[in-house]
């Protein structure tokens, strides 16, 4: 990671050697909290109103939704330093070097969608208050020209890599937090904690509203679980696990700064612009501007311009480095350009020609259904390892190579991906997303959606039946052997070059 931030970063998914990790847990910390410090958290934020809740009931679900769900991410830190590679190339360790790619794909859709809901949200903000301040037409080009300017300022950010995104991200943390602050003077004189919200304790809908509301937060903490590795393969070795823990752990804790704006302001708009929030057509970036006073606009567009940046820089530079691991022909920046502007292309045509806006929310929901049920078989399998991994057997795909630990079937590890697709499968029939998409299980838990809960508990006690029912070679355990599961004697095959020798 040394030169200057101009310098176009070279490494994509090979392991990063020792002498170019100069990361610090403090830089994963920016760069986690900087991706959610953002509009797309604050709308996340607003959804207990939504829902119904009071102020005060809304911040208890956020509270429990990130404080659960910023446990769940905290682990899926450990990989990147361990191997120097992103958590999908790990995931061969459990999923097989081949079943890898099911971690490398979860995050490429997941980045498209966060990547679009981010251009989205700050371009409607940018414009909005662009037009309330200084008169700018409200139109199709406006919007347009504030999307592609977002679009590519980030692509041309992910181009440079790591070190460009990093200090982005010092100077969104800073100013993005300042910024939300300035909201406390702006809105201190219209905010009520006492707002009662639409659903009383005692209403029947209020547990299924309040459960909804913290899972939405939880959700946000979770979209990360692919990603972190991407960061954190700058982070040497040796440094203390716990220390990369706590700052995965505080990155999320911290996003209650955003997730306190939007509920705060969305109490203030579902008192005195209700129109806003109407659950069947919700625009809380259009009641913040309703409610803002004009001293304000410039704070919101600042914070449009910053917020976007910040989470399409994170999310757009983990799609270009994954793809590029699944297909290694592409280098990093090839991959990261091709991507880049394969999402422009569909961030234009889902705003303006599919009108499919409300749709990639959902679509991002059911991806982190998907996603989590993952990051419980890459958590399990780590403890059961033992935190002990082979470097060089996880690069087998890379290398278009086969063999090794981590060969397992054919490349592929049945017990993780079976784990995974019945899981992920089951949590899908759970999902309750009224207006979009309502799983055939969904109506059983009285409305309440459950699908996160069901795919980790499953995910959890699958996984671990099928290590203990049809353990794993002895070898992949390291030399200390396994934690919790039984192990086999099961010859390993030697790493060999796929293009010289038959596969078997």
């Amino acid at each position: 990671m040394s030169g200057s931030i101009t310098e176009i970063e070279t490494y994509g998914v090979e392991r990063i050697p020792d002498a170019g990790r100069t990361a610090r847990p403090v830089d994963l910390f920016r760069l986690e909290f900087g991706g959610a410090n953002t509009f797309a958290t604050c709308v996340l934020g607003a959804f207990p109103i939504l829902f119904g809740l009071s102020f005060w009931d809304g911040l208890a679900a956020t509270v429990l939704g990130l404080v659960v769900g910023a446990l769940i991410l905290a682990p899926l830190s450990l990989f990147g330093p361990l191997n120097g590679t992103n958590n999908a190339v790990s995931s061969s360790a459990h999923l097989g070097v081949h079943g890898r790619v099911v971690g490398s794909f979860l995050s490429l859709l997941t980045a498209i969608a966060f990547f679009s809901i981010s251009v989205w949200s700050s371009g409607d903000a940018l414009v909005g208050g662009a037009h309330r301040f200084a008169g700018l037409p409200d139109t199709d080009l406006s919007y347009g020209v504030a999307y592609a300017f977002f679009a590519v300022l980030v692509l041309v950010v992910c181009v440079y890599g790591f070190r460009f995104m990093l200090f982005v991200n010092k100077i969104a943390v800073a100013a993005a937090s300042v910024l939300f602050v300035l909201g406390v003077f702006a809105f201190a004189g219209d905010f009520d904690p006492s707002y009662p919200g639409t659903l009383s304790s005692g209403d029947p809908l209020f547990w299924p509203s309040f459960i909804g509301a913290a899972l939405i937060v939880l959700s946000n903490p979770v979209s990360f679980g692919a990603f972190l590795g991407d960061w954190s393969r700058y982070i040497p070795a040796s440094t203390p696990r716990g220390r990369v823990l706590a700052a995965a752990f505080l990155a999320q804790l911290a996003t209650i700064l955003p997730f306190f704006f939007g509920l705060a302001t969305a109490s203030i708009i579902a008192a005195k612009a209700a129109e806003y929030v109407d659950p069947a057509a919700p625009n809380y970036v259009g009641g913040l501007l309703a409610i803002s006073p004009g001293w304000y606009f410039v704070p919101v567009c600042l914070i449009a311009l910053i917020g976007g940046m910040s989470t399409g820089t994170t999310s757009l530079y983990g799609t270009g480095l994954d793809f590029s691991s699944v297909f290694p022909r592409f280098s990093r920046v090839q991959a990261t350009i091709f991507i880049g502007v394969l999402s422009i292309v569909f961030i234009f045509v889902g705003r303006f020609a599919a009108n499919l806006t409300q749709s990639i929310s959902t679509f991002a929901t059911l991806i982190i259904t998907c996603t989590a049920p993952w990051m419980v078989i890459m958590m399990l399998g780590y403890l059961t390892r033992r935190g002990w991994y082979d470097p060089e057997a996880l690069q087998v795909f890379n290398r278009r190579q086969r063999g090794g630990r981590y060969w397992f079937t054919h490349g592929w590890n049945w017990r993780g991906v079976t784990a995974w697709l019945v899981s992920a499968a089951l949590a899908l029939t759970f999902v309750n997303l009224p207006g979009q998409f309502v799983g055939p299980f969904g109506h059983l838990a009285s409305e309440v959606d459950i699908s996160l809960p069901v795919g980790l508990a499953v995910a959890g006690l699958l996984y671990l039946a099928l290590l203990t029912a049809f353990p794993e070679p002895r070898e992949v355990y390291g030399p200390d052997g396994p934690r919790l599961v039984r192990s086999a004697d099961t010859q390993i095959l030697p790493i060999v070059d796929a293009a010289t020798e038959p596969v078997t």
